[in-house]
């Protein structure tokens, strides 16, 4: 991001990337509890940005962990009983209360849910020798955020030892034998990763508050 300070923070329309995401987790009908894993050294800094742009969404904060794997494990841990758990990216400011909403119903049925998009461009696979090789976007799926899950199925699939092919939630729970459900994501829902992202970001707000 070009910056010293953690992408979540960074401002979008005026507030930190952070508060559009939890946001968008209190406007869904269901108002799911909010539990936010943060790095334990950033915790006095998210309590004065609270403070300064008057954040009063309720949420709980949670000690994160050395990788996204070991955090969400965390997060794991607060949760007593059974429901349903949706684990969602913070820089993922843009999802809509709808897609929250049907990935909880999704998963109520099925056992998990996780959004996808098909790509747009071509995509090819980088083979050993140097050659590449065409593969069909249509049978690929670029995959976002809130992955959702039963409670008992999620902690299930994270009592199993860290990899480092663990790179999100449906990842991890597929390691433990289940099988995982796609549905569509939607375009806005983009992880804010690079400098521009900000600003697609902001265009796709100002585009919204007209809706």
């Amino acid at each position: 991001m070009q910056s010293s300070v953690p992408k979540q923070f960074l401002l979008l329309e005026g507030i930190p990337v952070l508060m559009h995401t939890i946001a968008a987790f209190d406007k869904c009908i269901l108002k799911p509890q909010i539990l936010l894993v943060l790095n334990i050294d950033q915790h006095k800094y998210w309590e004065e940005l609270c403070l300064k742009y008057s954040f009063n969404i309720p949420h709980q904060v949670i000690k994160g962990g050395i990788q996204r794997f070991h955090s969400v494990k965390n997060g794991l841990k607060v949760i007593k009983g059974t429901g349903i758990v949706a684990v969602h990216d913070a820089v993922r400011p843009l999802v809509s209360a709808e897609l929250i909403a049907k990935s909880f119903h999704v998963a109520e049925e099925t056992g998990n849910c996780i959004p996808g998009v098909t790509p747009t461009d071509s995509v090819r696979k980088r083979l050993e020798d140097g050659k590449s090789e065409a593969i069909s976007r249509d049978e690929l799926a670029l995959i976002q955020t809130p992955q959702t899950f039963e409670v008992s199925l999620l902690k299930k699939a994270y009592q199993a030892a860290y990899r480092n092919e663990f790179t999100d939630d449906a990842s991890v729970a597929e390691y433990a034998g289940f099988k995982i459900n796609l549905i569509a994501g939607e375009r806005e829902n983009i992880k804010i990763t690079y400098p521009e992202d900000l600003q697609i970001a902001s265009i796709f707000i100002e585009k919204n508050k007209g809706c």
